[in-house]
């Protein structure tokens, strides 16, 4: 999941940080997730990221 995230990350030069601003979900979830403490996103918060990163959610599989 962080893979995909970072790699969509990447494409716009965008920080942690960033997301976590745009999406409005805790900066803390995103290096839950990156530490692999945090398996997965919970549907809501994929659906922010999604749209703070104006992707489809398919993006993600």
């Amino acid at each position: 999941m962080w893979d995909k995230i970072e790699h969509q990350l990447k494409l716009r030069d965008w920080s942690m940080y960033r997301l976590a601003k745009e999406s409005g979900i805790h900066q803390s979830n995103f290096s839950n997730l990156k530490a692999g403490r945090l398996k997965e996103m919970s549907w809501t918060n994929m659906c922010k990221i999604a749209d703070a990163l104006k992707v489809s959610l398919d993006e993600f599989r």
